[in-house]
């Protein structure tokens, strides 16, 4: 007796495509794309274009007050009581404000030497001064050679200190507030804080400490960086122009109008006392440094950010560094603003404009929407368009509005003007790097901590790799065949010419993928 076989009902439509994989793909892909594609599409389309408007007003509008306040606002030291503090024969030192300077350090082998000379060359009475190295290096010889050039500069009569931890809970925050709590602190009334790779001036006190002394709200006045390596590769060079804006726009124009922006973290001068009401300083998020001025803000501290106070420092140069401050500088600000948002609308001693400001201009539009936008739109969500033609994105949102905003973000660094196409594709790779610590197995160390800690500990022997396969990105090279793909089918059916810029966004992603930016090590 032959045993039945069981029979399997397969519609007409598809049995012609048994053997045709495409075929079945693209029935597959003609039944759901209606009913699911084109309105997922679409509602991607209006989130993409509303963001973009936002970004696009938030761009105008510090545009229109940036002139305003380079045009009729008064210069600091007209709007804030001002006089520098002078050298007293009879008084001697005392009309000098005791100043601690924080100096924290992470293996800083190649810069360690620069930093700590340039503090301990500071214009300040040398006992009105007291000098914190504080070194979390995990690496015994440079901690010897720390330590020593900390002890070659005591000799010379300057008050210095070298101050490890057995642990480095807390990374830079904990390193931070474990200075503070030093008994000989008590006496001082004002920290600046300078990372390993800053060289301030040696009149930066002299310049910055009178709006302290003379304004008691005020609690913390922030100096502009000024890049000595940018000029190093390109990648330095596209650091600049993003960071040039920052300051020159988005700093100054809190300042100016709110007396608030984001501490940098570095080259600035606190107000113990602020700090201290605040909280102190926290681990909590990736982004210490916002998280304190933050605090600090919702108790009605106010900021001063000097444009012509500047300090010497350096962008990292290698795409590895430069991949992990991108991650904690767009992903630290969006944990912070989860954890903070309901604390800015419930406190009472913000004016109600300003606590606007901080949630939705501060926070919301540049922390949030705008590494958003970059990646989504101009790489995912208008390429996939092209696909699906049924599709529209509309000429102002394609072209316009991230023209305009291009331009407006280039009044920071004219001198990189001719640079400006590039940046744009440059800052669209980079808005994906930003998104990919989820697949690293820590983002909580600082720009170039992770690669320093590399070298640092031991790791379980690995097979021998080329330096060019080292250098591979995959996830970038994956993305650059995605684009080009877009590319070839709008040359091919497309109608709206976006195959210029698909194919330069691929040669982008394909250079980063294959690991040529920055210093190659």
């Amino acid at each position: 007796m032959v045993e039945s076989q069981p029979k399997v009902f397969i519609p007409d439509s598809i049995q012609g495509f048994n053997y045709d994989v495409a075929g079945q793909i693209k029935l597959i892909w003609d039944v759901i794309k209606a009913p699911l594609i084109v309105p997922l599409l679409n509602a991607g389309v209006y989130i993409c274009l509303a963001m973009a408007l936002m970004l696009f007003m938030e761009r105008v509008y510090m545009g229109i007050v940036i002139i305003l306040v380079k045009l009729f606002w008064k210069k600091p030291e007209q709007r804030y009581k001002y006089e520098p503090l002078q050298d007293d024969v009879e008084l001697g030192s005392t009309n000098f404000p005791v100043v601690l300077v924080q100096i924290p350090m992470f293996n800083e082998k190649e810069v360690y030497k620069v930093s700590i000379g340039a503090a301990c060359g500071l214009s300040w009475p040398a006992d009105r001064l007291v000098i914190q190295v504080l070194d979390d290096s995990t690496d015994p010889v440079i901690k010897q050679m720390v330590e020593m050039e900390c002890q070659r500069w005591a000799s010379k009569g300057i008050n210095i200190t070298y101050q490890i931890r057995e642990n480095r809970t807390g990374y830079k925050a904990g390193a931070l507030k474990e200075g503070l709590k030093r008994s000989y602190v008590k006496h001082c009334e004002y920290v600046a804080i300078f990372d390993a790779d800053f060289r301030p001036e040696p009149d930066f006190l002299r310049r910055a400490i009178p709006f302290l002394v003379g304004n008691p709200d005020l609690a913390l006045v922030q100096a502009r960086w000024r890049f000595v390596n940018a000029d190093e590769c390109l990648l330095t060079r596209m650091q600049e122009m993003s960071l040039d804006y920052h300051f020159t726009v988005e700093q100054e124009v809190g300042s100016a109008t709110h007396a608030f922006f984001g501490f940098n973290g570095t080259a600035g001068i606190w107000r113990i006392a602020a700090i201290n009401e605040a909280g102190g300083w926290k681990d909590r998020t990736t982004v210490e440094d916002m998280d304190l001025a933050v605090r600090a803000s919702l108790r009605g501290w106010k900021f001063l950010y000097l444009g012509d106070l500047q300090a010497k420092s350096e962008l990292p140069s290698t795409l590895r560094a430069f991949r992990f401050q991108q991650h904690r500088w767009s992903c630290g600000p969006a944990n912070l603003f989860r954890k903070m948002v309901m604390e800015i609308v419930r406190n009472k001693k913000v004016k109600f404009w300003k606590k606007v400001y901080v949630i939705y201009s501060f926070f919301f539009v540049r922390k949030i929407i705008a590494h958003m936008v970059t990646f989504f739109f101009y790489c995912l969500v208008i390429p996939l368009t092209i696909l699906v033609p049924e599709v529209h994105v509309p000429i102002w949102g394609a072209v316009y509005i991230p023209s305009i905003i291009t331009i407006l973000n280039s009044v920071g660094t004219p001198r990189s003007i001719h640079l400006l196409f590039y940046w744009i594709l440059f800052e669209n790779v980079m808005s994906f790097a930003s998104y990919q610590g989820n697949f690293h197995r820590s983002t909580r160390n600082k720009s170039g901590d992770a690669a320093k800690k590399a070298t640092t500990v031991k790791a379980a022997p690995k097979k021998a790799r080329s330096k060019f396969v080292e250098r591979l990105n995959m996830l970038e090279l994956g993305f650059a065949a995605f684009l080009f793909i877009c590319g070839c089918y709008d040359y091919v059916h497309g109608k709206h010419n976006y195959f210029i810029y698909l194919f330069l966004q691929t040669i982008t992603f394909s250079i980063v993928g294959f690991g040529y930016v920055g210093t190659i090590v």
